[in-house]
């Protein structure tokens, strides 16, 4: 669990970052799921964005796909959102002296 101040540590990093994944009208389904984990494991820290066209919100997306990953979702703004999960070795996390503050 975050807390407040390593959520908004966070949310400051990710304002660099362009989204990598962009959920369409398609389902989120294993394949974008896995997709979503895989990113998740090599970076910790990404950016996705929801289209107009797609059947889910992107609180509903950032919360399935949290919950499927084991991620936590750092902040929800308009069609996009940012996902977090930490490296299963804190030394390898990019983020580690930023959380630890």
């Amino acid at each position: 669990m975050l807390t407040s101040k390593q959520r908004a540590a966070l949310r400051g990093a990710a304002n660099r970052l362009d989204p990598v994944f962009q959920i369409g009208k398609e389902e989120i389904d294993e394949a974008m799921t896995k997709a979503v984990a895989d990113c998740l494991a090599r970076r910790e820290l990404i950016k996705l964005t929801v289209l107009e066209t797609s059947a889910y919100t992107a609180k509903e997306a950032a919360a399935l796909l949290a919950a499927a990953t084991g991620a936590e979702c750092v902040q929800v703004i308009g069609r996009r959102f940012v996902l977090f999960r930490h490296k299963s070795r804190p030394e390898e996390s990019a983020y580690a002296a930023l959380l630890a503050q």
